[in-house]
């Protein structure tokens, strides 16, 4: 970010940017102090105004990238955005590798730590649920009764048990079997069952449907154990009968789950999902460079960063692929993103450019320059692996998992493939929560914070408003972050947000 005069109530955040970003709301025709231009409309908090002359067709830069060009010729002054800022795609050099540079590991006998659940097979947990898993829809109204019998009073006598939560879906049955979308279901289940988060698992099927319980078991590697129990309803004996005994079933979990205790482990068994939603024009300046700088940290103590959404990186997955540890891992990313073009052509789809209301409302004018900001939350260091949905991620370090932009979907399959921890910026103020890995939310501005302070964990807004800088940001995120894996309650935690956030990716043709 460059320098601007103190009182100025803009951002300059390259030399080479042809806008600047407003910090507060400019009003029609209002000087802005020593940099002599004044504003030919009012403009959001947020948004964009031309810093020089721009030519009709050239093209407008933020962050010195490309955001798209300009409809007509702009003076200095004149509000930039989707009005009169063209889409257009470019080349854009992968140049595999070229960016990449050497972590400075954190000798491991000084890495930061936390109080986390070690399982048998040495992952560890940050949460100590038991959770019940639907085959398909039709059990779900059962697996919710189910767990709606474990209230926090008959919970009491199990305090090391952070609750007994339902993951319904919609899915299941209905669906080409085999298929990519059956695949990716059967995936994010299982990637569920076998949660560090999770003390213990019971599954429920109805008995006709195409995910056959025994089937999905068999597929995903999953064997029944006393903390992995299974139940078919039209062979225990329908809905009442089937409540019954999962009832009885998790009873017989919770004494084995209570026994576990946390204990102090290294941060580099932390592998935490990164999302954003409600994005708006500090995002990409406050909230998510700050929670880069957290993911280099953790990564430097030995951690794993988990990017996803992959229809915002689109238009600058350059940033990624010149970060990527060999040109297989950055054609990977770029297959993604070929597989996307196909599965959107023709729709009015956000990786067509095409962004949401709040987004536009909060000063993004289109995908790339939502993108922009999205791609900062991987922090700096080299991009070692990419994954597909739900797909269980074994490499430490950052990390990049393809999913839609939808949140709830891109946040279930960071947590199926092993986040024991989400961290979610946003600008317009998203209400999420997750189970049972819980959600830690970055607002981008301090009004929305003070706004929505009941939802929100870190007001990154300190940095646009001079209070601390980025690095100092990311020094704050990354101690909170150890804090909420230790147990301290997140504000989403504390509403009870997550039961309903289970959401796997529908893909393909629904008969």
């Amino acid at each position: 970010m460059t320098s601007s005069p103190p009182a100025s109530p803009l951002l300059h955040l390259h030399p080479n940017d042809n806008v600047f970003v407003a910090k507060t709301a400019l009003a029609l025709g209002q000087e802005i102090p020593g940099l002599g231009v004044r504003t030919r409309a009012q403009v959001p908090a947020g948004h964009k105004i031309a810093a020089r002359r721009i030519a009709a067709g050239e093209q407008v830069k933020k962050y010195d990238t490309v955001i798209g060009v300009a409809t007509r010729e702009l003076e200095p002054g004149d509000y930039v955005h989707s009005h009169n800022l063209q889409l257009v795609d470019y080349y854009r050099d992968p140049a595999f590798g070229a960016d990449v540079r050497p972590v400075n590991y954190v000798p491991e006998e000084q890495r930061a730590t936390f109080q986390g659940f070690v399982r048998a097979d040495g992952r560890v947990g940050t949460r100590n649920f038991i959770g019940i898993l639907s085959s398909v829809n039709c059990s779900a109204t059962v697996i919710k009764n189910i767990a709606a019998h474990f209230t926090p009073e008959r919970l009491a006598a199990f305090p090391n048990v952070d609750g007994v939560a339902a993951f319904a879906q919609t899915s299941g049955c209905g669906m080409s079997s085999p298929s990519e979308h059956f695949d990716v279901l059967r995936r994010t289940l299982a990637g569920y069952a076998r949660h560090p988060n999770l003390a213990g698992v019971l599954i429920v099927g109805l008995g006709c449907e195409r995910n056959q319980v025994d089937g999905l078991m068999e597929s995903q590697g999953l064997h029944e154990s006393r903390l992995l129990r299974s139940f078919v309803m039209q062979d225990v004996g329908g809905t009442r009968a089937t409540i019954a005994a999962g009832i009885a079933a998790i009873e017989e979990m919770l004494p084995i789950a209570n026994q576990a205790q946390r204990s102090t482990v290294s941060a580099s068994h932390l592998k935490i999902g990164l999302e954003c939603g409600g994005s708006d024009g500090f995002s990409g300046i406050t909230a998510n460079p700050a929670l880069g700088a957290a993911m280099d940290i953790l990564v430097r103590h030995g951690g794993t960063a988990i990017l996803s959404e992959t229809p915002e990186i689109h238009g600058v997955e350059f940033m990624l692929t010149r970060r990527a540890i060999s040109p297989e891992v950055g054609q990977k990313l770029l297959d993604r993103l070929a597989w996307w073009e196909k599965y959107t052509a023709g729709q009015n789809a956000q990786f067509n450019g095409v962004v949401g209301h709040g987004n536009q409302a909060g000063g993004l004018a289109n995908i790339f320059e939502k993108s922009l900001g999205s791609a900062m939350k991987g922090g700096t260091t080299p991009l070692r692996a990419v994954y597909e949905y739900a797909e269980p991620i074994t490499e430490s370090g950052f990390v990049f998992m393809d999913s839609p932009g939808y949140d709830p979907v891109a946040s279930t399959g960071q947590i199926a493939s092993g986040a024991n921890l989400i961290c979610f910026t946003t600008g317009r103020g998203s209400m999420f929560g997750s189970k049972p890995a819980p959600t830690i939310k970055l607002a981008s501005n301090t009004p929305m914070y003070q706004r929505l302070s009941e939802d929100m964990d870190i007001n990154c807004g300190l940095i646009v408003d001079g209070e601390c800088t980025v690095p100092e940001m990311g020094e704050r995120i990354f101690e909170q972050i150890l804090r909420h894996a230790s147990g301290e309650a997140t504000k989403s935690e504390q509403l009870g947000l997550g039961d309903h956030e289970f959401v796997p990716w529908h893909l393909g043709i629904v008969s």
